[in-house]
């Protein structure tokens, strides 16, 4: 079955608001619990403007609802199923880490094999 092109659109635009170290970073944070922008910019160690650049870009994809409470604005993740997602991508990198891993293991085995070898 060909998936829509809505559909791929849908998902490069959910990717391409995650391509960014700190907005993933973000999402991380939120997973744990609501935050201000201001608690945000002191966990992150990140100057306002950055902060609220990454968040437009959050929100604009609709990953993050907002609410507002006297001069506040607090942040969460929209959908929890986002950081199942980003769970899954922890396990891919681990998966491919492990493998990488024992790639070069080998290729050390192998480099010292030859070198035996040669002498």
């Amino acid at each position: 079955m060909v998936m829509p092109d809505a559909l791929r659109r849908f998902k490069a635009e959910v990717f391409q608001a995650l391509a960014h170290p700190t907005r993933i970073a973000i999402i991380d944070l939120l997973g744990e619990k609501e935050l201000s922008a201001g608690e945000l910019m002191e966990k992150l160690g990140i100057e306002q403007a950055n902060i609220s650049q990454h968040l437009a870009v959050l929100r604009s994809r609709q990953l993050l609802v907002n609410r507002k409470v006297g001069n506040q604005v607090f942040y969460s993740v929209r959908d929890r199923l986002l950081l199942e997602v980003l769970a899954l991508m922890r396990t891919y990198f681990q998966n491919h880490l492990t493998g990488s891993l024992a790639l070069a293991r080998e290729m050390s085995s192998e480099n010292k094999r030859m070198k035996a070898t040669r002498s």
